[in-house]
């Protein structure tokens, strides 16, 4: 049998037949007992273990005939949520995970929405559904999606095909499993029988700690949290880390000036990151150190297929695209969502047509055969009668050494149609550039039309539940101050910068 770091080869061949995100902890539990499944602050399971707890906790719930789809207490530990969740797809059932940091009205709305009449179906199917997650809804409520089974026991199965056996290894997933990605990284763990890493609150000393011990050679990450490891790893000259092999960063886009960094940190370590989407789950994924333009994301998991369509959007079609063929992306893959959930109605919801789905994100496929994103539709603007996509000069302002943060909107303008604004957030102990300066360094980047004629800077960065920026919020300070001169409790506080 192999050690508790990769898949045991042994086993391999029957990852084919577990159709079921719950199929191979039985499996595990007979052939690796003493293997640590799930592991945090809040204690530690091996796969005998949690198998037990499972099992236990599902008859529970067929016994008191709980409903079909079971929110999952928020209060509890990540790793108790974790054992719930289990329970509950291995009960024939949905679970629901709900963020902690929902306020009550939030959850009461929420639950409004799950079905109350006791479940008959206590056994699980592949194209049943197991998973509802929640994402920030430009509504302000968030939005629900439901996934089934095989949607994820696909993405395990073509993460081994393209990312080859290192995912296969014990993994390190340190972020709430209210955020999918880290809920996929503890499911990963234990459908590869090889256990994850959680925190119960993410902290980068901590995620240091654990790397450089070697239990865990796979990380997966956000780039807010990679960037706290530099930044602490920098501040107490921490030894660079051999012991990690595999780091996946999905989530938002990684800065890619920002590699060669994590490439010292973590020296012997393939990194990969991957665009994806709660709708669509993996789409594409690049070498973060492969030579590409900076909207590229990859290319295409062996099992999606991508189709750039033409928009109907008047708007962008009186102003141009941005690229030549840039246009809506729409995605076909075994990994897409079935429907969401409640009644979050949202205009910037996704589009389908027949097996085919869009997220709204825009973007063409260049010569190399890569996917690149121009950004959302919904957050494009037209200025100048050009098109401008807030992303691509958010991406070049956070490569400045001085900026920590930056959200891009646009104001009506009569003579431009909008006028583009830039609210900042500088990085701690950077000397931050003149107004004039920092619009000369992005002219020298891109092309004038989308340099901000107006810039604006907010300390207390609002970010969604699941890390990232809320520009929503952001936008709707912006509105607040140019309607009134002032801002109120409810939203970020932004002071004009003329410096």
């Amino acid at each position: 049998m192999q050690a508790a770091g990769g898949l045991a080869p042994a086993h391999a061949p029957l990852q084919g037949f577990w159709q079921l995100v719950h199929g191979p902890l039985a499996h595990w539990a007979r052939h690796r007992p003493d293997v640590v499944a799930l592991q945090s602050e809040a204690g530690t399971l091996n796969f005998a273990q949690l198998h037990a707890e499972v099992q236990k906790r599902c008859q529970a719930l067929i016994a008191r005939r709980a409903p079909q789809m079971v929110l999952i207490d928020a209060n509890q530990s990540t790793l108790q949520r974790l054992v719930d969740f289990l329970a509950i797809i291995a009960s024939g059932r949905c679970a629901a995970v709900a963020d902690p940091d929902w306020q009550p009205a939030v959850r009461q709305r929420i639950a409004g929405w799950l079905p109350l009449q006791p479940s008959t179906h206590d056994a699980a199917h592949p194209l049943d559904a197991f998973y509802t997650g929640f994402t920030s809804g430009s509504t302000g409520l968030p939005k629900g999606f439901k996934r089934h089974h095989h949607s994820w026991t696909e993405s395990f199965r073509v993460g081994l095909q393209d990312f080859g056996p290192l995912v296969a290894q014990r993994t390190l997933a340190p972020g709430r499993i209210s955020h999918s990605l880290f809920l996929f990284g503890a499911m990963q763990g234990i459908w590869y029988g090889t256990g994850a890493v959680m925190q119960e609150k993410f902290s980068a000393a901590r995620c240091l700690t654990t790397l450089a011990s070697g239990a865990t050679p796979c990380l997966v990450a956000v780039p807010s949290q990679l960037l706290l490891m530099l930044q602490w790893a920098e501040h107490r000259h921490i030894a660079p880390i051999p012991e990690v092999e595999l780091i996946t960063i999905s989530g938002a886009r990684w800065m890619r000036d920002h590699t060669p960094a994590l490439r010292k940190l973590f020296p012997k370590a393939r990194i990969i990151e991957f665009y994806g989407a709660s709708e669509a789950s993996f789409v594409a994924w690049m070498e973060a150190d492969e030579a590409s333009s900076p909207q590229a994301v990859g290319r295409t998991f062996s099992n999606v297929e991508i189709d750039i369509r033409p928009t109907a959007d008047p708007c962008i079609a009186q102003a141009g695209a941005a690229h030549a063929e840039d246009g809506l992306i729409y995605i076909r893959s075994p990994m897409l969502f079935m429907d969401y959930v409640g009644d979050a109605h949202d205009p910037t919801a996704v589009l389908r047509d027949g097996d085919w789905l869009s997220v709204r994100d825009m973007g063409h496929i260049d010569e190399r055969g890569m996917l690149c994103l121009a950004g959302r539709q919904s957050r494009m603007l037209v200025t100048q009668g050009k098109n401008l996509f807030p992303e691509e000069v958010e991406n070049l302002l956070a490569s400045h050494p001085a900026i920590a943060q930056v959200s891009l909107h646009g104001q009506v303008d009569a003579l431009r149609g909008m006028q583009v604004q830039a609210v900042l957030q500088w990085r701690p102990g950077t000397q931050p550039p003149g107004a004039l300066q920092l619009a000369q360094w992005l002219r020298e980047r891109t092309e004038a039309f989308k340099v901000p004629r107006q810039w604006w800077i907010c300390s207390a960065w609002p970010q969604t539940a699941s890390g990232k920026t809320d520009h929503g919020r952001i936008g709707k300070a912006l509105q607040q101050m140019q309607n009134t001169g002032s801002s109120t409790a409810d939203l970020p506080a932004l002071q004009p910068w003329h410096s």
